[in-house]
């Protein structure tokens, strides 16, 4: 949970930053930080897939799960979800909820979170939270500038999602091997990996799709475990 509240303070944090300076915030300098995230989430993508001993598992994880993903229509749903959420010029009566739920869906939807809460719950690390933390920090600071509190709020179900997201982990760790905890690192490193190239604007990857891969990839290595 310590990750999870990390990330509450910057969301905070930024959210008053951004109220405070209103519209100064420059375009470019936000532009220039969402680039070195990029690059960085990359690195973190790489580093954690080069750690699998089962490179067949990995690639049968992510074909098998992004498949799931396309048939459950992951990517679409959460799109359209978020477009739902869209803020509209000149309604500034829904401008409170309208701030709340954009910066949720911005700060939630998506696989650094899923990936951030699943490492910090099955093996207390939090270096992805964390670097989701710096990132949020910067966003809220944009979201908060134009659409006042309502991002500040937006902590409130951003704790309680990804605390439960966190504890539902803590649960599963006792089931999980190493071989099989090395195997879900590895698919969310290629999904960090993906993500980074998203940031970057490099091209546009389906990133949510390819979340049940993370369910898949320690069925498959228990599977291959029970076959050997």
């Amino acid at each position: 949970m310590v990750g999870t509240l990390i990330n509450v303070v910057t969301v905070a944090a930024g959210s008053l930053l951004g109220m405070l300076l209103k519209s100064k915030i420059p375009p470019g300098f936000s532009r220039t930080v969402f680039q070195v995230m990029g690059l960085f989430t990359m690195f973190m993508g790489i580093d954690m897939a080069l750690k699998t001993d089962n490179v067949l598992v990995l690639v049968l994880s992510l074909l098998i799960g992004s498949l799931i993903g396309y048939a459950l229509k992951l990517e679409e749903r959460c799109e359209s979800l978020i477009t739902r959420f869209t803020i509209k010029e000149g309604e500034k009566s829904k401008r409170f909820t309208e701030g709340l739920l954009s910066a949720f869906m911005m700060f939630c939807v998506g696989s650094m979170t899923v990936l951030g809460c699943l490492e910090e719950g099955m093996s207390g690390k939090r270096e992805l939270l964390v670097t989701k933390s710096i990132m949020d920090f910067f966003s809220s600071s944009v979201l908060a500038s134009a659409f006042g509190k309502g991002v500040f709020f937006s902590v409130i179900p951003l704790l309680v999602y990804q605390g439960l997201l966190t504890m539902g982990a803590s649960f599963l760790s006792p089931v999980l091997n190493e071989a099989m905890s090395g195997a879900i690192t590895a698919a969310g490193g290629i999904m960090l990996l993906a993500l980074g190239i998203n940031i970057l604007e490099i091209r546009k990857l389906q990133v949510l799709s390819m979340l049940p891969a993370l369910l898949v990839a320690p069925a498959l290595m228990y599977a291959m475990q029970w076959l050997a």
